[in-house]
């Protein structure tokens, strides 16, 4: 079965970093909303590929990253594939980053998360981290409390 590593990534403001692939008729799902990531190649650990395909798609080199969930898709997506989900951070805020793949990049809150139409089973992993209180909250340093 074809192995896809895909991350949740949060930039410094604490939104989800995703990517509108681009509106080709030849790839599947296109003009929809992404997480980054891709396929696993020959001889590449899930967590290796990620990191080769942050590098590759924003230039990014990620530090640390966790395991949030494989998914088996056997529908819902152009092919049967293994999607393992991790999710991270980074110190960068996503005007500073550079887009090489797909539109256009979009940094979105929790609460933004439905106004997407996202590739494939997604909008049901991004649901799933959500409902697993993982989805990080961001700190109002003038008043120290947590906001939504």
């Amino acid at each position: 079965m074809i192995e896809i590593a895909q991350a949740l990534i949060f930039d410094r403001d604490d939104k989800l970093l995703i990517y509108l692939r681009d509106d080709k008729p030849t790839i599947p799902f296109p003009n929809h909303w992404d997480l980054f990531g891709g396929h696993v190649e020959a001889g590449e650990t899930p967590a290796q590929a990620l990191c080769r395909e942050l590098q590759e798609e924003i230039g990014v080199t990620l530090a640390t990253w966790q395991l949030f969930r494989i998914y088996e898709c056997l529908t819902g997506d152009a092919y049967p594939n293994r999607k393992f989900i991790y999710y991270a951070r980074i110190d960068r805020y996503a005007a500073d980053l550079t887009l090489y793949e797909g539109q256009r990049l979009a940094a979105i809150a929790a609460a933004e998360r439905s106004a997407y139409k996202f590739a494939n089973i997604l909008a049901g992993v991004i649901e799933d981290f959500a409902a697993a209180g993982l989805w990080p909250r961001t700190v109002d340093n003038f008043r120290g409390i947590k906001l939504l």
